[in-house]
């Protein structure tokens, strides 16, 4: 009896993984700079694959944002577990989330473009954000007078600021981040 023989569509198989995060790396490209209605041929163009082999990948629009979001979530989620957040001081921790966020930056600005993803988003990726402004705060290293939810927003909106500094080549991945971050600190120190 012969081994059988993964077929070449076979979702578990290492062509379909580099077909499918080829199709996603050119779909987070093309959304970013051209937003979520671009057509999906301008898509299958910058994978370098026909319009057919995107389709059999991802039937519609739909399902590539759906995958494309759970990437860019699982990347964001993965880049801010590696971060040793809670080993940080409060201010190395902002310059690693910062950089976290804006080396998934095409991925991530696509989540932003629609309020429900970014929405899902924010659940999913807040908690380690909160604890590090709750601790910043709780040891005098933030201000005490904002609260954690309105810090965030600040953090946030400085964070999507660097993720299109960068985008547009107008700042390099570590000198958006570092800018970024030092920015939010400036910001946001306690008062002395």
């Amino acid at each position: 009896m012969e081994p059988a023989t993964p077929s070449t569509s076979s979702k578990n198989s290492p062509r379909f993984d580099r077909t499918s995060a080829a199709i996603l790396d050119a779909a987070a490209r093309v959304f970013s700079e051209e937003g979520t209605s671009a057509h999906l041929a301008a898509v299958a163009v910058a994978a370098g694959i026909s319009r057919a082999t995107l389709y059999r990948y991802y039937a519609n629009r739909e399902a590539l944002l759906d995958a494309l979001t759970a990437d860019a979530l699982d990347a964001a989620a993965r880049r801010l577990a590696d971060a040793g957040l809670e080993r940080a001081t409060v201010e190395d921790a902002i310059e690693r989330i910062v950089r976290a966020f804006v080396a998934v930056g095409d991925r991530y600005a696509v989540l932003t473009s629609d309020h429900t993803t970014l929405e899902a988003a924010h659940e999913q990726l807040a908690a380690p954000l909160h604890d590090v402004l709750a601790r910043g705060i709780r040891t005098g290293v933030l201000r005490d007078d904002l609260s954690v939810e309105i810090l965030y927003e600040f953090l946030a909106g400085t964070i999507l600021k660097a993720i299109q500094l960068n985008q547009q080549h107008r700042l390099g991945l570590e000198e958006a981040s570092a800018v970024a971050a030092g920015f939010f600190l400036n910001g946001t120190r306690a008062r002395v």
